[in-house]
Parts: structure tokens; C-alpha cells; sequence
């Protein structure tokens, strides 16, 4: 029988067409996330199928030229860019006499090398686990043993059902762990939540330029990278927008085609933080030739994860690569939907900021509050949050203050004592303009 080697630093990548012959961006996709492993790629095999053969996926006599391509490169290992069957997995083993991983787990492998806090590490090992649970089955020729040595003979527990045991009880323990990290998070949510401050995620494909706008806005030093996965561990700061005062930025992992079900299970905790948001930024990479599929694959884990809903602008980035002027697209309503811009550049991003404050508030008006003496603290609140935008101080010490909130806002404020609706509109003209 086969043993799985323990190395697998060169690489022969398998891609298979069904019902269509391999899309050739397809094709690129899988060698960045084999670089992004730190796999060496030394050969490629392509294939198309009808359908999925019920022994190597790929028929018979494909299975013979990737095993040919192996010898003749040196490999060691064999990456699929599919989702394999554990038996289809072990049967090209079996047959190539090398390891063999599957496309979900490449991607569970990069998460593994990519998770820095203690909440990633619990998701990526929990996805890791579920995804071998269904691999113990005849997966390494040691767990088909039943357990040796003075004491242990006889019909007791196989090696294969101790191994299965173990990892249903590790699962069960990081679920628990998990639950209790989520229920901190939700915590930290409902106090957002309470505090009128807007929630902003950043959402979108991989390697889409996420972080290098949630930097360029932010002005923080997140790790950047032109790889797949770069950062996975999500993050949050505030944000200052001129308009409305602050806003919570949160950079969420991100997307790609064939998601593995085991990661969008196991991130759902850390994916809530784009359901709970007021705002999507969808980032897309402007240049990619694919940029409609991607930006339907990020849209339907979206959905997935009950954040179909969610006001969505569209944030095309990377226009230094393309042709592209920097702009701002808006609907039939006059509220923006598309914004195209270059964080690496910083072009574009003041047009970014003005839409994000159209996001987050859409209903703004401008008014004037006619405020008495005994309104001086919600004067002070109304500064604090950047919402005046003039103000007049009357003869009789009070104050009319042009401030700029959403309509519900106003209502509320003029319910206050001392506070009134003015009759007369805003003379931005004649005010005293706020510094």
C-alpha cells in the first residue's frame, strides 16, 4: 500500500473542464494560489470531461499522462483544480504514487500559513478538520490497523475509528471555542450598534487591492501583498469622513470561485461583520478580464451569508493599470453605485469618501435649527459630530445653525426642548461659515 509522502514543494497542476475546455484565467488563478502555498509549479496537465469520471475524476488515460508528467518533472505532489471525492483523491495516490490535494484543500492549506490571530487559527484548523472527517476512510494505510503491543491486542478500537473519534471531538471543542469568540464579536457589534456610528466592510474578490484601500483610507499598515490570501485576520478602525464624522471600516477576508463550504462555515462569525454593515464597499480589480464572474461569485457567498441585502457600492480599483479616469457612476436616483479610483495611487478617493457618506447616509438634508440657551449641549453634540455646516448667533444669545443630518434625525432633535425647525431656509450665503 501507499503511504503520503510528507513534502510537496513541486508541483503538477491538473485542470479540468467540465462540459467546456479550461478557461484559460482559470488556469492562471490556480498557479497564483499553488505560488501562493509556496508550491514550485514544474508541469500542467489539462483536460475536459463530459462528466466527472467515479474513479479519478479524469478518465483513465489522463490519469496515466499526469502521472507521466510527474515522473518527468520530479514532483511530488499533484494539485487538481476541482473538488475531488476522498476515493477519487486516494485512487490517483494509489495510481501516481504521489500526494494529491484537491483545489479546497489548497485553499485550506494557504489559509492555514495565512491565519495570524487566535480566532483565524480555531476557523482555518476547524474548516482543516471537517474537511479531513470525511478523508479518514481508507486515507492512510496506518489507520486501517487495529492497535498492537502487550495489552492492546485483541477486538478492540481500530487505529481508523480512535483517529475519527478524536477529530469529532477536537471539532466539537473548536465549535465551542468558537461560538464564544462569536458571542464577543456580537458584543462588540451591538456596542457599535448603539452608538450612532455607520458600519462600513470592505468586501470582494481576492487580490482585488482590499488592503491597499483600507490603508490608503485609513491610514493604517496592513500587511500588502500581490498574492492570493495576503491577510485573513479581519480589521477594523475608524474612519473620518468630513460630512458626517466617523464611520467603522472593517476589512473582511476574501472571495474566490468555489469558496470551500468548510471556510465559509467556518468564518461566518468573522463574514457577519459585512451582514451587520450599513454599507459594502465591493472592491473589483478594473483590469480583469473577469471582473462580471467575479463580481457574481462574491455577491452569491454574500448571499450565503445573509448579506445579500446590504446596500452595495461598487468600488472599481486598480485604474493606474487601465485606461480608466478616475469618476464617480451614479443610479437613476442620484445616489452613487460605482466609484472607479487607484489606491495605490490615491486617485479617485475623495470621490470614494463623498459616496460612502451618500451610502451610509441617504437621507440627508440640510437645515436650520433655531436653538435657545438652554440647547448649548446639544450644540456642543451637533459639533462633535461634524454636522454643522453654519452658524448665526441671534440677539437674544441663542444660536440658528445650519446642520446637515438625515430627515428622522431633525425630527427628533426638534422634539428637544429649546430646539426649533426654522421657518426661513438656509442662507448659506449670510452665515458665518464653520471652520
Amino acid at each position: 500500500m501507499f503511504d503520503r509522502p510528507e513534502r510537496g514543494e513541486r508541483a503538477v497542476l491538473v485542470g479540468v473542464g467540465i462540459g467546456h475546455s479550461v478557461d484559460p484565467a482559470d488556469v492562471t488563478e490556480f498557479r497564483a494560489l499553488a505560488a501562493s502555498a509556496g508550491t514550485l509549479c514544474v508541469g500542467e496537465v489539462l483536460a475536459t470531461r463530459g462528466r466527472p469520471d467515479p474513479k479519478y475524476f479524469v478518465g483513465s488515460g489522463k490519469a496515466l499522462e499526469i502521472k507521466a508528467c510527474a515522473d518527468a518533472a520530479g514532483a511530488d505532489l499533484i494539485l487538481v483544480d476541482q473538488t475531488l471525492t476522498p476515493s477519487q483523491e486516494r485512487n490517483l495516490e494509489k495510481l501516481t504514487l504521489r500526494r494529491v490535494l484537491d483545489r479546497n484543500g489548497l485553499i485550506l492549506d494557504i489559509f492555514a500559513q495565512r491565519a495570524r490571530s487566535f480566532e483565524g487559527k480555531l476557523q482555518v484548523e476547524l474548516a482543516q478538520l471537517t474537511h479531513l472527517s470525511s478523508r479518514l476512510v481508507r486515507g492512510w494505510t496506518h489507520l486501517e490497523r487495529q492497535k498492537g503491543g502487550i495489552g492492546l491486542r485483541g477486538p478492540g478500537e481500530t487505529q481508523l475509528e480512535t483517529d475519527r473519534r478524536l477529530v469529532g471531538k477536537r471539532i466539537r471543542t473548536l465549535r465551542g471555542r468558537l461560538e464564544k469568540l462569536a458571542l464577543q464579536r456580537d458584543t462588540g457589534r451591538r456596542v457599535r450598534r448603539d452608538v450612532p456610528v455607520p458600519t462600513v466592510a470592505l468586501v470582494g474578490y481576492t487580490n482585488a487591492g482590499k488592503s491597499t484601500l483600507f490603508n490608503a483610507l485609513t491610514g493604517s499598515t496592513n500587511y500588502v501583498a500581490d498574492q492570493l490570501f495576503a491577510t485573513l485576520d479581519p480589521t477594523v478602525r475608524r474612519l473620518n469622513l468630513e460630512t458626517i464624522g466617523e464611520v467603522v471600516l472593517a476589512d473582511t477576508v476574501g472571495f474566490i470561485r468555489d469558496l470551500p463550504h468548510e471556510l465559509v462555515a467556518a468564518f461566518r462569525s468573522t463574514l457577519l461583520e459585512a451582514r451587520e454593515a450599513d454599507l459594502l464597499l465591493h472592491v473589483v480589480d478594473a483590469g480583469d478580464s473577469q471582473r462580471t464572474e467575479r463580481i457574481a461569485q462574491v455577491r452569491e457567498v454574500l448571499s450565503g451569508i445573509g448579506a445579500g441585502d446590504v446596500p452595495e457600492l461598487l468600488v472599481f480599483n486598480k485604474i493606474d493599470l487601465t485606461e480608466d479616469l478616475p469618476r464617480v457612476d451614479a443610479g437613476a436616483d442620484g445616489r452613487p453605485t460605482q466609484v472607479w479610483c487607484s489606491a495605490a495611487r490615491g486617485t479617485g478617493l475623495d470621490g470614494l469618501r463623498e459616496s460612502i457618506v451618500r451610502g451610509v447616509r441617504p437621507n440627508l438634508v440640510l437645515r436650520t435649527l433655531r436653538l435657545g440657551l438652554g440647547a448649548a449641549a446639544a450644540r456642543s453634540e451637533l459639533y462633535g459630530r461634524n454636522a454643522v455646516r453654519a452658524e448665526r448667533q441671534r440677539d437674544d444669545g441663542g444660536w440658528d445653525i445650519d446642520v446637515q443630518l438625515e430627515s428622522q434625525e431633525i425630527a427628533m432633535l426638534t422634539g428637544r426642548r429649546d430646539i426649533a425647525l426654522a421657518e426661513t431656509p438656509v442662507a448659506a450665503a449670510e452665515s458665518k461659515r464653520v471652520a
